[in-house]
């Protein structure tokens, strides 16, 4: 509810809209107040989630690629990882964020096709793709955004497909994601 939000790190009261840090090792994201945020983002396992989100227009990612990455959806997210020495794929399930084996050199042929990819941040960027959708959405956005998909689809999963509510979320999501690229 509004105003109960507490920093992970200290326990201070914050906003609704607070920032977020990444724990590299236990992929776990933490609300963060701003002294926090401030203090602790230096730290080797932990580091602010990404800020930008960029919609990729022209996305090249054809059939025939999608499938050598063996992802059963039509949603995932794809994230350079230090920590896992490569690019990690998650999608979401009913149990949570489920990790696929990546295969890199699929991984190469995507970035080589858009180049925007090498440009992201490790482990706290995402490239985030939904071939749900028609016509299908690629973008780039901040890790903890990823995770908040994740969440509304195991909070909202029903049967065996998931249900309505979990497209109702899915589309939702989509729609709410506003292109906040910075100028580089």
């Amino acid at each position: 509810a509004g105003g109960d939000a507490r920093c992970d790190l200290c326990g201070a009261r914050m906003s609704e809209d607070h920032r977020h840090l990444l724990d590299v090792h236990e992929r776990r994201i933490l609300c963060a107040c701003e002294p926090c945020c401030a203090m602790r983002s230096g730290e080797d396992d932990l580091r602010p989630t990404g800020t930008r989100t960029l919609r990729l227009e022209g996305f090249e990612l054809p059939d025939e690629l999608w499938a050598q990455f063996q992802i059963p959806i039509g949603l995932a997210f794809f994230f350079v990882s230090d920590v896992a020495d490569g690019v990690v794929a998650l999608y979401p399930s009913p149990a949570g964020a489920t990790e696929c084996e990546l295969y890199l050199a699929a991984w190469n042929e995507l970035v080589a096709a858009n180049p925007v990819l090498a440009e992201l941040e490790p482990e706290v960027e995402a490239l985030i793709v939904n071939r749900l959708a028609d016509p299908p959405v690629h973008a780039i956005v901040p890790i903890d955004r990823c995770y908040e998909l994740v969440g509304m689809i195991k909070a909202r999963w029903e049967g065996i497909s998931g249900g309505d509510a979990v497209e109702n979320a899915v589309e939702a999501f989509f729609a709410r994601l506003t292109d906040t690229r910075s100028a580089a």
